[in-house]
């Protein structure tokens, strides 16, 4: 009896991980206004993954399409999709990773980085208040509402968040530094931005800015450079695919304790995402571009109009989540 009672815990344990671990658990049968849906937050995720110090995991996050999106893309260096394919089952191969799903999102993301990379360089260089203060108030919504995925909050959760804020604070106060550009370091950028990419609180964007290859990847992509975008999507595609395993373990094991960090690093990314700064050093790269390498946050001098419309692009942004989270709550 205690034999048969082992084996069966083990089945059901089996069972449970197997229904976790598998994507299919996200993905019921969508009509196609929900995969517009789908392509629609793909396009706010390639909106704020332009946008250095605003994380595309962030979007992805508020939006509700974070863990589906982590267990998706893992399940493309699974077995089941692997054993489909060298069965040369594609139906199958791609039901296994989800792939409507991230096709829909993905071209959401790729109509994004293509039509708004070069009108989001403009308003960064013309209008940086106005655009950060938008953000500012949807990464703080967001770190309202994500808290609530927590329904008991202890000593060791406290902990992490505080682990991930204090990270997170330091990491986006770093300064950039020059690097080259060849192949090899083309790849290494693309693979560790999009680790950070789907970080809530980290922006892929501004991992390229620290590696000093933000402006050489905006320009390959308004110029269409088609080899240095391939190369960096390479990097980009090995990168999101084993760290995608990793954090898929980490909400297998101990989902609270992941949530607690990536809402630390939320809350540490606002230091960058602040709206109103002040260069204090900045360098001049090979292409003659002023870099920002110190910028120091500061209140805003005097209540003029600028700082009252910020003030309510902020409050747009917190709404704009606020009204999501409602949204998807009463669905």
């Amino acid at each position: 009896m205690t034999a048969n009672f082992q084996e069966r815990s083990r089945q059901e344990e089996r069972a449970v991980q197997s229904e976790i671990s598998s994507p299919a658990q996200f993905s019921p049968n969508r009509t196609r206004r929900e995969y517009i849906g789908l392509a629609a937050r793909g396009f706010a995720m390639g909106c704020a993954d332009i946008v250095p110090g605003v994380s595309g995991g962030t979007m992805a996050f508020i939006l509700g399409i974070y863990e589906e999106l982590v267990m998706s893309i893992r399940a493309g260096a699974r077995r089941p999709f692997w054993r489909a394919l060298l069965r040369l089952d594609v139906l199958a191969a791609l039901e296994a990773v989800n792939a409507r799903f991230l096709v829909a999102v993905l071209a959401g993301i790729a109509v994004a980085v293509l039509t708004l990379a070069s009108r989001l360089e403009w308003v960064l260089k013309n209008h940086p208040v106005l655009i950060w203060s938008f953000f500012f108030g949807l990464v703080f919504a967001s770190i309202v509402t994500v808290r609530k995925q927590i329904h008991n909050w202890s000593v060791p959760l406290w902990a992490a968040l505080a682990a991930g804020t204090v990270g997170a604070w330091f990491v986006v106060g770093a300064v950039p530094v020059q690097t080259p550009e060849s192949a090899w370091f083309l790849f290494l950028s693309g693979m560790l931005a999009i680790c950070a990419m789907i970080l809530p609180g980290i922006s892929g964007s501004f991992i390229l800015v620290l590696l000093g290859k933000y402006q050489f990847v905006l320009a390959a992509v308004n110029q269409r450079d088609v080899v240095s975008l391939a190369i960096v999507g390479a990097g980009a595609m090995v990168g999101i695919v084993t760290f995608a395993q990793l954090l898929a373990w980490l909400f297998r094991r101990c989902h609270d304790l992941t949530i607690a960090v990536l809402i630390g690093l939320m809350a540490g990314s606002l230091r960058k995402i602040w709206p109103w700064k002040e260069t204090v050093a900045s360098i001049i790269d090979r292409h003659g571009e002023i870099l920002p390498t110190v910028q120091r946050n500061y209140l805003p001098p005097a209540w003029n109009g600028e700082v009252f419309f910020a003030l309510g692009l902020a409050v747009a942004g917190f709404v704009v989540v606020m009204a999501l989270e409602r949204l998807g709550e009463a669905k």
